[in-house]
C-alpha cells in the first residue's frame, strides 16, 4: 500500500512501504556517514539514491554515487526526481575507480550486477545490498511516455522510502 510523503518539504510523492527490521546503528549525531550508492552505470538508481540522501539526510550523510562503469545521467531519472523537488541534473555519472581515495563507511549496491561486480574497498567500508528494479528495463515495453515515466516513478518512490529508513536500514 502506498502512502504520501513530503521530500525535503518541497513536493509530495507516492511511496511504496519499506520493510523495517528493527535494527539500530548507533553513531554520534555529529558523525557524518560517508555512503556510496553503487550501480552498474551510475545513470539512474544510484543517482536517485544520492539525490534523496543529499535532500533528506544531509545532516547525517555525505552521499556519493558511482557505477561499475559510467553511462551518463539518465534524463528520465532527472525528470522524475524533479517532480518531487530534488534536482539531480548537476550530478555526474562517475566510475567507482574515481572515488577510490574516499574512505567510505558504507557502500550500498542498488542492483544485482553491482553486487556481483562490487570492487573490494580496502578501508573500513561495510557493503550492503539493496536491489531495485532497473527503470529502463521496466519501461522497455511501455506504450507511451506516461508508462515510461511510471516505471521510473515507481523505482524512485521505492528508493526514497529506503533512504528514509537510513541509517537504521543499513543493518538489514
Amino acid at each position: 500500500m502506498a502512502n504520501s510523503k513530503t521530500f525535503a518539504g518541497r513536493a509530495t510523492a507516492k511511496l511504496s512501504s519499506g520493510r523495517s527490521r528493527g535494527c539500530t546503528i548507533k553513531m554520534a549525531s555529529t558523525t557524518m556517514i560517508k555512503i556510496l550508492f553503487l550501480c552498474t552505470g551510475n545513470s539512474c538508481r544510484s543517482q536517485m539514491a544520492e539525490g534523496f540522501a543529499r535532500a533528506l539526510k544531509s545532516n547525517r550523510f555525505e552521499a556519493y554515487s558511482a557505477g561499475i562503469e559510467s553511462h551518463g545521467l539518465n534524463p528520465n531519472a532527472v525528470q522524475v526526481m524533479a517532480e518531487v523537488g530534488i534536482d539531480i541534473s548537476a550530478q555526474q555519472s562517475t566510475d567507482v575507480d574515481q572515488l577510490r581515495h574516499i574512505d567510505f563507511d558504507w557502500v550500498v549496491t542498488v542492483c544485482d550486477h553491482a553486487a556481483e561486480q562490487c570492487p573490494v574497498f580496502p578501508r573500513r567500508a561495510q557493503v550492503v545490498h539493496r536491489a531495485f528494479d532497473d527503470p529502463p528495463k521496466l519501461a522497455r515495453n511501455a506504450r507511451n511516455e506516461e508508462e515510461v515515466l511510471g516505471a521510473y516513478r515507481r523505482v524512485r518512490d521505492e528508493i526514497g522510502a529506503y533512504i528514509e529508513t537510513l541509517p537504521e536500514g543499513l543493518a538489514g
